[in-house]
């Protein structure tokens, strides 16, 4: 749910995308290294799309491409659809006519020659000539790799399935010249560090894939992982700025979400770059200003977030910690109209800022905000001491009101009460938007540290299936942390979250069935293996909670 008065940018409809297939053709490198190769090709520098970049063949789909006619005269593989058929057609007949590939068999199964090839002008009808010769096109061993739409913000877009398919034996493909130049067969390792030495440009979803490739040791490997038909990955990127350049991003990586919800039709204006300095807009009602305090443990430092605008008045959320600078910073953001002041838990990166913001309001002769939240648990470490001027109950609202050009406006709050980062830990909803702010509970790029006896790991998986409830009712898109950026797709990254956590609790599970008389020490390098070791002094705290957790669900589970 998206108030659309609320947007920064003004909306606009991205301009239709046009369907297209490219395909991928893999073979195992014929050198003693071996290891998996990609059949690449330059386009031309005359070309109205990335012209000069290396790429895979492929092109538009064309209306015969689709004709009933031609899907008969293909080889086809059970629960292959009529559109992947169609798509395989076009891929196939793109091969041929830009490096003279044939992806055919004959009646009695041989596979295409060269003397078929000959035979066959790239400029003819395709379908119609292979079938003269008595070729069914071997669509059955074309697969979905995966599926490209092209970037909101481009003014000629493509939604392609990256297709892929075994090199035909005793075939060398010939680019045609025009559209297509120098063919050459790389490892997908290499071409990436060629690009990066700038001497093989390619484009954002080339690269993006070559990554994805670069993972598989051969053809078999890949083309098994594509035998089922679904897609390896989905995307359709964003793009913002970063140290002054254009970055792209796909929907996995973190700065995803926060694009998604900023510019939502893909324009190209928002700098994600950490601001200590100024607060960030990232709506007309919502402000963020990260504190200064980078580290392993708070990664780009604690975002403190204002809700509300001139005419209502601000609510600040995690003022963080007392740093004076950052304190005045915020309240200037908020042009000194401060009403109320959350904090989401009592840990030290997020509530030692709110008696020091409270006096800042006073000094400059406003009132003092009221600082809410829940105090401190007698479970909470010393450096964890929070007691708020009044508590917050679960389901509480707290409501700006001010005036706007088509009659009242209002922001409203709903406190939820999440425990298990933290005894006293809250999130809160921006109702009006559908904003979730997070504040540990879930955060972008990583877990949060549940540490016992003030952390809970039951309590913080419960918690989880509160807040998908929540998300569900209000149609909550976005998700605001208090590290990281922005998260889009809230409930399925709570599910993934979720998953997450139970998929490490089952090895948790299995580290204390095989060292059953082992030490904490032993468990978490059993347990978090695929974490580096310098994090393991501060997994064995969620390993602890997971234990606990454990013993408390009965002895079927330990």
């Amino acid at each position: 749910m998206t108030r659309l008065s609320q947007l920064l940018q003004p909306q606009r409809e991205p301009v239709p995308a046009l369907s297209a297939a490219t395909v991928v053709l893999v073979r195992d490198a014929p050198d003693a290294d071996g290891g998996l190769q990609v059949l690449m090709t330059r386009r031309s520098a005359k070309a109205s799309f990335a012209p000069g970049a290396y790429v895979f063949p492929g092109g538009g789909i064309d209306a015969l491409d689709s004709d009933p006619q031609v899907h008969a005269a293909c080889a086809r593989r059970p629960g292959q659809s009529d559109e992947q058929l169609t798509q395989a057609v076009a891929a196939i007949r793109e091969s041929f006519e830009e490096l003279g590939i044939l992806l055919a068999r004959h009646a009695d199964g041989r596979l295409a020659d060269a003397a078929d090839i000959a035979a066959l002008d790239r400029h003819a009808p395709f379908a119609a000539q292979c079938a003269a010769l008595g070729l069914r096109l071997a669509a059955d061993e074309v697969f979905v790799l995966a599926r490209w739409t092209g970037d909101r913000d481009l003014p000629r877009r493509f939604d392609v399935p990256f297709l892929i398919a075994h090199m035909p034996e005793n075939q060398t493909p010939v680019a045609d010249e025009a559209e297509q130049f120098e063919p050459v067969w790389v490892r997908p390792q290499e071409a990436l560090e060629r690009h990066a030495a700038g001497s093989f440009f390619m484009i954002f979803p080339t690269i993006r894939t070559l990554e994805r490739l670069a993972k598989f040791d051969g053809a078999d490997a890949v083309l098994a992982a594509c035998a089922s038909g679904t897609p390896l990955w989905t995307s359709c990127p964003r793009a913002g700025f970063l140290a002054g350049k254009e970055a792209r991003y796909m929907e996995d990586e973190m700065p995803y979400g926060e694009l998604a919800m900023v510019c939502p039709d893909g324009q190209i204006v928002h700098a994600l770059d950490w601001q200590s300095e100024r607060a960030v807009r990232l709506r007309k009602n919502l402000q963020r200003l990260t504190a200064p305090n980078p580290g392993f443990m708070t990664g780009p430092g604690t975002n403190s977030y204002l809700v509300g605008d001139p005419s209502t008045g601000y609510i600040a959320i995690d003022p963080g910690p007392a740093d004076a600078q950052h304190l005045e910073k915020l309240w200037r953001a908020a042009g000194g109209d401060i009403r109320f002041i959350v904090c989401t838990h009592s840990h030290p990166d997020h509530s030692p800022g709110a008696a020091p913001l409270q006096a800042l309001c006073v000094q400059a002769g406003g009132s003092a905000p009221p600082i809410l939240g829940l105090p401190s648990a007698p479970t909470a470490r010393a450096n964890s001491q929070f007691t708020p001027e009044r508590l917050l109950q679960n389901g509480e609202l707290l409501t700006l009101t001010g005036k706007a050009l088509d009659g009242e406006i209002t922001h409203t709050l709903q406190a939820v009460h999440t425990p298990g980062h933290a005894a006293n830990h809250l999130c809160l909803l921006l109702v009006e938007d559908g904003l979730l702010f997070s504040g540990d509970h879930i955060l972008n790029g990583s877990t949060t540290v549940i540490d016992p006896p003030d952390g809970n790991m039951a309590d913080y998986l419960d918690s989880l299936d509160k807040l998908d409830a929540l998300c569900a009712e209000h149609g909550v898109e976005f998700i605001l942390p208090a590290h990281g950026y922005v998260l889009g797709d809230a409930r399925g990254a709570i599910v993934r979250l979720k998953v997450h956590r139970l998929a490490r609790e089952a090895k948790v599970i299995a580290a204390l069935q095989a060292l059953p008389g082992g030490s904490m020490d032993d468990w978490v390098a059993h347990a978090y293996d695929d974490v580096p070791p310098r994090i393991w002094p501060v997994a064995q705290r969620s390993l602890l909670a997971h234990i606990e957790r454990i013993r408390a669900l009965g002895p079927g589970n330990n």
